[in-house]
């Protein structure tokens, strides 16, 4: 089953750009945060945060505010690049002067080396150092390489450098193939149609069949085939038979030879109505009595075969 999650609330057109209010907090694009120029680009942003949610059930960057959205960012992807930091006109709310994320605490020794430690959110959530968490520890252990692949390019501090619809498309985490769900042994077709106590009624009402007349026909179950492929060989081998036999019979016949009296004479006593008709009536309703057999059996064997792929459905 496909969902589509899809929200127009705060959305604008590219060249009508609303700067107040664009995204959700916990999916907020950086460059939207640092007040640089966004596009289309930040909805990425914002599916790799969706989906990422969908698989855990938390949001990927939980940050209580703006401030602490970035921090959940930065300890997630690292430090921004340069570019983006000269590029915002809010970066400074986030970054420091000295090009340090203002939620952790800097304390330079003695022989003038900075330490960094992580810092603490308002409501004390602690906020680990650029980069410390991993995706595998962020998506609560998932170890798809290649969704983590999908979700680590939605997620690029760059616009340019994150991943364009089109390329997601095209990424393995969409177009590998995954093994089909295990089917039932016995598939449960119970329906019932009479709208009874305990059953599931489809008479009338404003749905789809109430709409046409109040019926709807429940699927009928195929009654599974066992075949003996030893039994089936030699079915097929004695219908082979009796038609080389008839052959011959009718060679032996147009020539006015005696054997061939004596051999019709030991057709079984449930042939007896066909001896009685002359010869080329007779030889025909041997044929066909060869093809109405060959039917069924072709009939039989595309039932099985239905039934098999409806198996493996």
């Amino acid at each position: 089953m496909f969902s589509k999650v899809i929200d127009f609330g705060s959305s604008c057109y590219e060249h009508q750009r609303v700067y107040t209010y664009i995204q959700s907090r916990f999916y907020r694009a950086p460059e939207v945060m640092m007040g640089a120029k966004y596009g289309m680009p930040i909805d990425m942003w914002s599916l790799g945060c969706i989906l990422a949610e969908l698989l855990t059930g938390f949001p990927l960057l939980p940050g209580e505010d703006e401030a602490d959205q970035m921090a959940c960012i930065i300890e997630l992807l690292g430090m921004p690049p340069q570019r983006l930091i000269e590029q915002g006109k809010r970066s400074k709310n986030f970054i420091s002067s000295k090009g340090l994320p203002r939620y952790c605490t800097a304390t330079t020794l003695p022989d003038g080396t900075t330490v960094l430690s992580g810092g603490m959110s308002r409501r004390g959530k602690p906020r680990g150092l650029p980069g410390s968490k991993s995706f595998v520890t962020a998506l609560k252990g998932c170890q798809d390489k290649y969704f983590i692949d999908f979700i680590r390019r939605c997620l690029e501090w760059e616009p340019e450098k994150r991943l364009t619809p089109a390329q997601a498309l095209r990424h393995a985490w969409l177009r590998r193939r995954l093994p089909r769900p295990p089917h039932d042994e016995e598939p449960n077709h119970s329906t019932s149609v009479s709208g009874g106590a305990g059953g599931t009624s489809v008479a009338g009402g404003a749905g789809a069949g109430g709409a046409r007349g109040g019926s709807l026909r429940t699927p009928l179950a195929r009654t599974p085939v066992t075949f003996n492929a030893s039994q089936v060989a030699s079915e097929y081998t004695a219908i082979f038979t009796r038609e080389a036999k008839l052959q011959a019979a009718l060679s032996e016949e147009g020539s006015g030879r005696p054997p061939a009296q004596r051999r019709l004479a030991k057709v079984s006593s449930l042939e007896a109505p066909r001896r009685a008709v002359p010869g080329p009536t007779r030889l025909d309703l041997e044929r066909r009595s060869l093809d109405l057999e060959r039917e069924l059996r072709v009939d039989r064997d595309s039932d099985a075969s239905l039934d098999d792929r409806d198996h493996l459905v």
